[in-house]
Formats: C-alpha cells, sequence, structure tokens
C-alpha cells in the first residue's frame, strides 16, 4: 500500500492552503519553457545631422583618393647598423671559446623551479593539510626536542665550547675543602686588618726632633702691586686715639710734612677733643710708637684737619692729583677700621665727582665734598686714612661710607687729595681755610626732564642778593657747569676762590634768565 503523494490535490499532507499557493504562483495554462524578461523600449537611433559643406570641404576625403591615405607613403629608411662594442667590453663580457650564448652565473645555474614534476615536490603533496583547504584540523603532539647527553662531571663543556665546573658533582670532601679556605682567608684577612689598626692607634703621641717640610721658593712681588704699595705708604699713615673723660674712639692719619710732624685727619676724627680740658690725642705710628698730637687747625666745611707731633724724621707721604684719575682705576686703602692698625684693601675708583653730604654725629662737621667714590671696604676708623693709586701716591682721604647697617658694602668715599691739600696749607699756615659763599639755602627740586636747586632763602647783603637771586628761584647751571641738586650748588661754588664773578643760570616764573653775582667768603 503506497502512501498517498502530498503534491496531489486532496491529499492528507496538503489542504486548502497548498491549493491555494499553488494555484497563485502556478504556471499559467498554456505557457511552457522559462519566464521571459520584459521587453524593453529602446530609444529610436537618431542619424546625425548633414556636415557643413566647409567642413567637409576641408576635412573630407578628396574624390581622386579611394582608400586610406597611406597607400602610397613611401616606407621608412632602415634603423642604422649599431656599431660594434669595444675590444675591451667585448673581452669582458663575450662568451668563452666554445660557447654561446650567456655565460653561467658564478655560482652555477640555479636549480628547477618546483613543480608537480620536479624533484622537491613530495608525493604526498595532494594530501598535504596546509596545501589543502579541504583538510580537515586536528591536534597532534607536543614539540619534542631532542636532549643533549648529559656529560660527566665535574668539569663540563657548555654549547660554546667553554669549560665550566658544575658543583653538583663535586665531591663532599672538596666542598668542605673550599668552604674551609674561605673561611680561613676570610679569618687571615681580618686578623692582619685588625693587628695594623692596633698597631697605628699605639703610636706615641710624641714626636721629639720631628723637622716638617718647607718650601725655598720665594713670593714675586711685582711693582705696583698691593704688597708694593702697602710697603711703601703703611709707614706714613698713622693711628690717630682721642680720648675725651672715659670716653675713647679711633681714627686715621696720613703724614704730609715728616720734618715738621704735620699729619692731615679729618675734622670729625677730632673735633671733640678741641678745646675740652682734659682731652688727648695720639698718634700711633705703624713701628707701634706713639706721640702726643695737637691740633693745628680745622675746617668743617670740607672736613679737613691738621695735627702735629713733635716727632721728626716721619715718613712723609707722596701726594697725588685726582686730574688724570679715572673710573676703574685700582686703589688701596690704608688705615685703622675698628682700631685695627696698618689695615690695607684694595678696589677700584666707582665714581668721580660724586656729590656727598657730611655731618657727623658729636661733630660741627656740615660739608659738601665732590668726592670719590671707590669700592674698598672702608669701615669706621678708616677716616682721615689714606686712599693710594697704582703708582703708590695719595689720591684721597677717606671720610664716609654710605651704609645701612653701619659696615662696609662697597660704598666709600674721600675728599680729593687736591682739595684736602690746599686746605691742609691754609691750615698750616693761618689755622684756618677760606670758601667762597653764595648766601643762599637750597633744597632739591626736580619737574620731570630737568632737576635744580630751589632757592628757599636769600641772605640779605650776599652775593645771591646782589645778583638779584629771588626765593623760588631755581638754579639749574654756575658757569656752565650744570646743577642738579643743593649738594651740587655747594660744589660748584667752593670750587672757585671769594671774589670770583660766576654766571648763574635760572629758572623764574617758567622762563630762563642769567645773572651774574661776585662771591663772598664764608
Amino acid at each position: 500500500m503506497t502512501s498517498p503523494d502530498p503534491r496531489e490535490p486532496g491529499s492528507a499532507d496538503g489542504g486548502p492552503a497548498v491549493d491555494a499557493d499553488r494555484a497563485q504562483f502556478a504556471r499559467p495554462a498554456g505557457a511552457t519553457g522559462p519566464f521571459d524578461p520584459p521587453e524593453r523600449t529602446r530609444p529610436a537611433v537618431v542619424p546625425p545631422p548633414p556636415a557643413d559643406p566647409a567642413q567637409r570641404a576641408a576635412f573630407g576625403r578628396p574624390a581622386t583618393v579611394p582608400g586610406g591615405f597611406a597607400g602610397d607613403r613611401p616606407p621608412p629608411p632602415p634603423r642604422p647598423a649599431l656599431p660594434p662594442p669595444p675590444e675591451a667590453v667585448l673581452r669582458a663580457f663575450r662568451a668563452p671559446a666554445g660557447q654561446s650564448g650567456l655565460q653561467e652565473p658564478p655560482g652555477g645555474r640555479l636549480g628547477r623551479r618546483r613543480t608537480s614534476a620536479g624533484p622537491w615536490w613530495k608525493p604526498d603533496a595532494r594530501s598535504d593539510p596546509w596545501r589543502d583547504p579541504h583538510a580537515p584540523a586536528g591536534l597532534t603532539g607536543p614539540a619534542v626536542y631532542e636532549e643533549e647527553p648529559e656529560q660527566p662531571g665535574p668539569v663540563v663543556v657548555d654549547r660554546r665550547g667553554r669549560r665550566r665546573l658544575r658543583l653538583r658533582d663535586l665531591s663532599v670532601r672538596v666542598a668542605a675543602l673550599v668552604v674551609f679556605a674561605v673561611l680561613l682567608a676570610g679569618a687571615l684577612g681580618g686578623g692582619v686588618g685588625y693587628l695594623l689598626t692596633r698597631e697605628a692607634a699605639e703610636t706615641p703621641l710624641l714626636a721629639p726632633g720631628t723637622t716638617l717640610s718647607q718650601t725655598d721658593d720665594g713670593v714675586t712681588r711685582e711693582p705696583g702691586s698691593v704688597s708694593d704699595i702697602a710697603g711703601a705708604v703703611a709707614p706714613a699713615v698713622v693711628s690717630i686715639e682721642v680720648r675725651v673723660g672715659e670716653v675713647g674712639a679711633t681714627g686715621s692719619g696720613v703724614v704730609v710734612d715728616g720734618e715738621n710732624g704735620y699729619i692731615v685727619t679729618n675734622n670729625h676724627v677730632v673735633s671733640g677733643a678741641d678745646g675740652v680740658e682734659g682731652a688727648e690725642i695720639r698718634a700711633v705710628f705703624s713701628d707701634g710708637a706713639g706721640s702726643e698730637a695737637r691740633i693745628v687747625g680745622r675746617d668743617p666745611a670740607s672736613d679737613v684737619a691738621v695735627v702735629k707731633v713733635e716727632r721728626p724724621g716721619l715718613v712723609t707721604a707722596s701726594l697725588g692729583s685726582t686730574d688724570d684719575l679715572v673710573v676703574g682705576d685700582p686703589v688701596v686703602a690704608i688705615g685703622s677700621p675698628l682700631g685695627l692698625a696698618g689695615t690695607v684693601t684694595s678696589g677700584i675708583v666707582s665714581a668721580l665727582d660724586r656729590p656727598v653730604r657730611l655731618a657727623g654725629e658729636g661733630s660741627d662737621t656740615n660739608a659738601v665734598i665732590s668726592a670719590v667714590q671707590t669700592d674698598a671696604p672702608i669701615n669706621p676708623g678708616n677716616s682721615g686714612g689714606a686712599l693710594v693709586d697704582a703708582t703708590g701716591a695719595v689720591i684721597g682721604i677717606n671720610t664716609a661710607i654710605a651704609s645701612l647697617g653701619g659696615g662696609s658694602v662697597g660704598l666709600g668715599f674721600a675728599i680729593p687729595i687736591d682739595t684736602a691739600r690746599d686746605v691742609a696749607e691754609q691750615l698750616i699756615a693761618t689755622g684756618s681755610a677760606v670758601h667762597a659763599s653764595l648766601g643762599v639755602s637750597t633744597r632739591s627740586v626736580t619737574d620731570g626732564t630737568r632737576d635744580g636747586a630751589l632757592v628757599l632763602n636769600v641772605e640779605p647783603g650776599s652775593a645771591a642778593a646782589d645778583a638779584g637771586v629771588q626765593e623760588q628761584d631755581v638754579v639749574i647751571a654756575v658757569d656752565d657747569r650744570p646743577v642738579g641738586s643743593s649738594e651740587e650748588l655747594v660744589v660748584a661754588v667752593d670750587a672757585h676762590e671769594p671774589g670770583d664773578v660766576v654766571t648763574l643760570e635760572l629758572i623764574r616764573d617758567g622762563a630762563s634768565t642769567t645773572v651774574r653775582a661776585t662771591l663772598d667768603q664764608a
């Protein structure tokens, strides 16, 4: 008994649904073969428009020429034969005698390519899983490496041919001997070190007759060196000790006339002892000897004083000049800073013609000097000492420092020796010094573009009053010398002698004017 065909209508496995699908997708009645695609409508071919007669005449084929244009073209000339190669090239590259064609390569001809008929084609190549893409994948066993045969010890040879000692093959006796040797070497080293250190620590502390090494090479001191200058000038620089009651102070001085015992110092060094009963002034020389000193004269306007000792034959200092001095010249300061006599310091000239106002505490000094500025260390006690140039000549008398804490910070000032010499000569001759005066009180001012000295007060009957100088005038120049502050005005006037006529340039009510003044005696 056969089972019903599900494709037959009314079969048990089909049913109405199968009949509906079959009716929907079945080939129409009377149609056989495959279904043709729908016909596509192609656009009609439109013939091109006829050519323009002018273009046809220009590009058309002539009426007498049929076919292509190359029919009667002459053939191209044959290529020229190449010249034979040079003989050297032939000898280098031609085939050996009896051979033709290319030579064999130096290493011989290469083998044939691997093909199915070649000698390197394996018989099982077709079943090689690396070549057969349809070969099934499968796991193989682990990689197995051939183990090297173990060498008998204890001396073995590694892969590089080097001999090695294998410790595990050593016998117990040999190992014990090696360990014992190491311990014995350590014990011997430690014992020797202990004995050496123990003997070094027990050497005697005292060694009578010991002589230390000494060099006989002398030190070269060239002329002009600091040591050479100090050796020549130090004997002419003294320490000035001033005692008033229970109070004492120390300064310095320079011997300017050794035959008569005249010594130049600062006014603020000795002014406290002038006219005071019981006050004592002593000059202590470089050899340690001291002598009583008397005040010859003082000049508070220049801070210069002269004292005299009764000791003939003193070393006299050589006095130079500041005319040829320039900024950067080396200088040496000699004095008794902080009471340390004969102290020598060195530096350079930092500035020239620096207006500095001096007003020492406990002194009547009220001076403005055109100072020589130096960075040679100067401290309290250097006042009155010598500032010396490279030739050993005194070019200044140290007098002041600029400092925030009272110590040296490289800002020292000295009275130019030209001024000190002039004042000292007047003091030795008459006991006093003469200075020129303008008769005004001023202060420094500026308007942002120009500096000057503002006149605050004019003394009646003074040189300034006679010249017509008024209060609130600003002095900006004296004899074409610019004046930028009240200190510069004092220095400019003090550079003249009483009776000199000077030209003052003033700013009055915003306009510049000049007046001529005959200087008075201060």
